[in-house]
C-alpha cells in the first residue's frame, strides 16, 4: 500500500534550491579563476579572520552567527582545504583558528567577490516588487510575535500521528 508523501509539498525547498544554484555560480567563478578547494560557504569566515585576526572557534561562530558545532565542522573542512590552521588556544581546551598563507593570498579576491555578490544581489532585489531582504525582516517580525517552535508544536498537538 502506498502512503502519501508529505515531502512533495515544500515551501522552503525552492528557496534552498535557488541559493544552491547561486552558490554554484559563485563556485564556478572560483573554478574559472583557478581557486581550488574554496566553497562559497567558507568566504565569510575567511574574511572575518583576515579582518579580526585569529579567533577561537567559539569567537568565530559568534562572529558569523553559527553554532559552535557547525563552525567546528566547517573549520575542519577549511583546514583540510588548506585555508586555515588551528593551534591550541590560551587554555588547552580551546583552539585558535588562523588563515594559512594561501588564504591570506586569496583574501583580496574574496573581498572583491563579496562586494560583487552583494552588488549583484542588490541589483536583483531592485528588479523585484518585494525584495527578499524585506521578506526576511517580515518573517522575523512574525516569528517575534509567535515562534516557529510554537507554530509547529500547536499543529503537532492536534495531529494524531504525533501522539
Amino acid at each position: 500500500m502506498k502512503h502519501d508523501d508529505p515531502t512533495e509539498i515544500s515551501h522552503w525547498r525552492p528557496l534552498r534550491l535557488l541559493q544552491a544554484r547561486m552558490d554554484d555560480d559563485i563556485a564556478r567563478l572560483y573554478a574559472e579563476a583557478g581557486i581550488d578547494g574554496l566553497k562559497p560557504s567558507y568566504v565569510m569566515e575567511l574574511i572575518k579572520l583576515h579582518a579580526h585576526g585569529p579567533m577561537t572557534i567559539k569567537e568565530l561562530a559568534a562572529a558569523v552567527r553559527r553554532s559552535h558545532s557547525a563552525l567546528s565542522q566547517k573549520v575542519a573542512a577549511m583546514r583540510k582545504a588548506g585555508l586555515v590552521e588551528t593551534v591550541t588556544g590560551a587554555d588547552a581546551r580551546s583552539k585558535q583558528v588562523m588563515l594559512t598563507e594561501r588564504a591570506e593570498g586569496l583574501v583580496g579576491r574574496l573581498t572583491a567577490e563579496w562586494r560583487a555578490t552583494e552588488a549583484a544581489l542588490a541589483e536583483l532585489e531592485a528588479e523585484l516588487p518585494y525584495p527578499l531582504a524585506r521578506v526576511v525582516a517580515d518573517l522575523e517580525e512574525a516569528l517575534a510575535r509567535r515562534s516557529f517552535h510554537d507554530r509547529i508544536a500547536d499543529r503537532l498537538a492536534r495531529d494524531p500521528d504525533w501522539r
